[in-house]
């Protein structure tokens, strides 16, 4: 048998790559309220502030991160930052704090941040952002539809209210259909548009019957635009996380929900936003087959 550090060394365990968070009595105000920031969180999740390196894979590319103040949005960002992008954050009005912390990071890499605080819920917001990113950066390379909004109710259905209905399709599909067709004719051949759906697409748990049903929409969504784009030489893909630990967690769950959040899965815990940074590092990279020369 070959040695096993012959071969480029040992490998992490990826269950002990990360401890699973204390999640017990864990609360924060809903998104939006004062004290719904990350700080306030006990065990504060991993973004790769430590850990993430670049390579310079997205230099000089123009991204807009929507719910870039936090969670799987503020690694992504970092990790942009990191790998060459200059990055437009938007996030929900109120998350200010949050926000500023992650253009903290992204100016620490070297690279320029933009801070649009807002409500994507309507179409003027999202065409807002577009022309701030346009005005700003010169075009828009990669789109990251990250925003989400999720509130769990215990009793399915007859506990969703309309009003709660509204926010998430707004929240989580009509900003995504918005942006998309507002960015794409400042999207030049080569660039990406990746949406966040989730386990819940295919998994869906009853309740967050409305969440989930906008995660599938994403889904099929996006098999639709990558084929419609395609020819434009723009890539569409969607990345689908299982349960990771960020603030929208303690905000929008039941303390019983927090207490167990990530424990049923195959590792045993919650995964962290730097683990699913790396996938839209991926996807945004320049294609060497639709890239244009600089």
């Amino acid at each position: 048998m070959a040695d096993e550090h012959a071969a480029g060394g040992a490998l992490e365990d990826p269950v002990e790559a990360h401890t699973q968070p204390h999640t017990e009595g864990e609360q924060l105000p809903k998104p939006g309220d004062p004290g719904s920031v990350t700080p306030a969180m006990r065990d504060e999740p991993d973004h790769g502030e430590t850990t993430y390196r670049g390579h310079g894979r997205l230099d000089g590319r123009a991204a807009v991160i929507t719910g870039g103040d936090s969670g799987i949005g503020r690694a992504v960002a970092l990790a942009f930052a990191r790998e060459g992008a200059d990055v437009v954050l938007a996030y929900l009005d109120g998350e200010d704090e949050d926000g500023q912390e992650t253009a903290r990071l992204v100016e620490d890499a070297g690279r320029r941040a933009v801070l649009v605080p807002t409500d994507l819920t309507g179409e003027d917001a999202c065409r807002q952002l577009v022309d701030r990113a346009v005005d700003e950066l010169g075009r828009i390379d990669i789109l990251v539809n990250n925003a989400a909004y999720q509130m769990v109710q215990p009793g399915g259905i007859a506990d969703i209210t309309t009003e709660q209905f509204d926010r998430v399709m707004k929240t989580n599909l009509y900003a995504m259909f918005w942006l998309c067709k507002l960015a794409l004719p400042h999207m030049r051949a080569g660039s990406s548009i990746i949406n966040t759906s989730s386990v819940q697409a295919a998994s869906p748990s009853p309740e967050l019957l409305d969440y989930a049903t906008t995660k599938a929409g994403i889904v099929n969504f996006t098999r639709g635009l990558a084929s419609m784009v395609a020819e434009q030489g723009v890539r569409v893909n969607c990345v689908a996380p299982g349960p990771i630990w960020t603030p929208l967690i303690p905000a929008t769950m039941p303390e019983e929900k927090v207490e167990t959040f990530g424990e049923q899965t195959p590792l045993g815990r919650a995964g962290q936003p730097v683990e699913v940074a790396t996938a839209f590092v991926y996807l945004g990279r320049p294609s060497p087959a639709t890239s244009p020369e600089r």
